[in-house]
């Protein structure tokens, strides 16, 4: 490798292309507080908060009924989608694409292989929601539909009953 010329510092952008990125701290301490700085989170961090948001809403009001579920991220379904492919019921899928799309699904509490006890597992699929959504809260308001609607099915109630419209 080459030394650059004396006098001359020696240049990172090689190719003139400037910074790839904003430079932008992914934590700021304020007040003794660290901070998380929404410019620097990922799309998946992103999404996450919005899943928190609508879960932290609904356990205002379904606390007890909510304190043993857990609620989950994942990219994509871990489900085959061939043409006789039969999804469970706990699965929520987009009717529009002809409801082969999963959008969320429900694991209800049980026992599993080894005989252990599970919790209910409310889960929802990131990257099928940001497909159908317009913007960020076109985005938000989908999440919320997918978690009330599964909260609705945990619950055997109607999603009108577990998230009231406004009046």
């Amino acid at each position: 490798m080459e030394n650059a010329p004396a006098g001359r510092p020696r240049r990172r952008d090689r190719h003139g292309r400037g910074l790839r990125g904003r430079l932008v701290p992914p934590v700021v301490n304020v007040g003794g507080r660290d901070i998380r700085v929404p410019v620097s989170q990922t799309r998946g961090e992103r999404f996450d908060d919005l899943v928190l948001d609508a879960v932290e809403e609904l356990e205002q009001r379904w606390a007890n009924e909510l304190k043993d579920v857990e609620f989950a991220v994942e990219d994509v379904p871990a489900v085959s989608l061939g043409v006789d492919a039969a999804l469970d019921e706990g699965v929520l899928v987009d009717q529009t694409s002809g409801g082969s799309v999963p959008l969320g699904r429900l694991l209800p509490a049980g026992v599993d292989d080894q005989g252990r006890t599970t919790v209910a597992r409310v889960v929802v699929y990131r990257r099928p929601l940001e497909a159908r959504a317009a913007d960020r809260l076109d985005l938000a308001d989908l999440v919320h539909d997918v978690v009330v609607d599964q909260i609705a099915r945990l619950l055997h109630l109607d999603p009108d009953e577990v998230d009231p419209p406004p009046s």
